[in-house]
């Protein structure tokens, strides 16, 4: 098996370090839209140890939009992504968790937010920002995605201010109005944030990309009121 895991890494070795990887164990919150892209985008390049959070169950419309299969109708979420996952690579360690996320949860050292609403991720946050070395968080609305993320000490303080109240929100949740490859895209762009912090790359702490407008922006935080997802 090391043999194979080898030749399997070969071609992102450079872009993946597996030494400080193996090192890391990831969190999941939300295995929707864009976190069952995220996790298994994880499990793909070399996450040895992965904890999905989520109490959802697979319908018919998650088929379409979330990348289920017609028999993950009726399952948990979580289950079935693990299930995903180990045809992918059956040595990786997934812990499954049916349930919304709860502060005593011990979480690792990198956590994916990929919850729908402002809310949630202002709770998760308060209970596990300070305990994470990574933290991620992605946003859509449509064909508008926002990714915001913090690595270390970097966008540590400016995230919180992102968590603007929920009146401000645009309307709707990222389950209201989605498709699959924008998801693929906003996890791609999570996953590649965390691939950039494991090289010790400085982060983009605010993204954020318009594929209708075909617009994309990558600074230190997007202007204040130009961005409510």
């Amino acid at each position: 098996m090391a043999g194979s895991n080898k030749d399997r890494y070969v071609r992102q070795q450079d872009l993946v370090p597996q030494g400080r990887l193996a090192e890391v164990r990831a969190t999941v919150v939300g295995v929707g839209a864009v976190g069952r892209q995220v996790a298994l985008q994880l499990a793909s390049i070399g996450v040895r140890e992965l904890q999905i959070v989520d109490f959802d169950v697979v319908d018919l419309t998650n088929v379409t939009t979330q990348g289920y299969g017609t028999g993950d109708v009726g399952q948990t979420k979580v289950e079935a992504t693990k299930t995903a996952i180990a045809r992918l690579d059956p040595t990786t360690v997934v812990q499954a968790v049916c349930d919304r996320f709860r502060s005593p949860l011990d979480i690792g050292k990198a956590v994916f937010c990929c919850v729908d609403s402002i809310t949630a991720r202002s709770a998760i946050w308060r209970s596990a920002g300070r305990r994470c070395e990574f933290w991620v968080d992605g946003r859509m609305l449509g064909e508008v995605l926002r990714i915001l993320t913090v690595g270390g000490d970097q966008g540590r303080a400016y995230y919180p201010t992102t968590l603007f109240a929920r009146a401000e929100a645009q309307s709707g949740s990222c389950t209201a109005r989605s498709t699959i490859y924008a998801a693929s895209i906003a996890a791609g762009l999570m996953v590649h944030q965390f691939t950039r912090w494991l090289r010790s790359v400085p982060i983009d702490p605010d993204s954020a990309l318009n594929l209708l407008a075909s617009e994309w922006t990558a600074c230190e935080q997007v202007p204040q009121g130009s961005l409510k997802v």
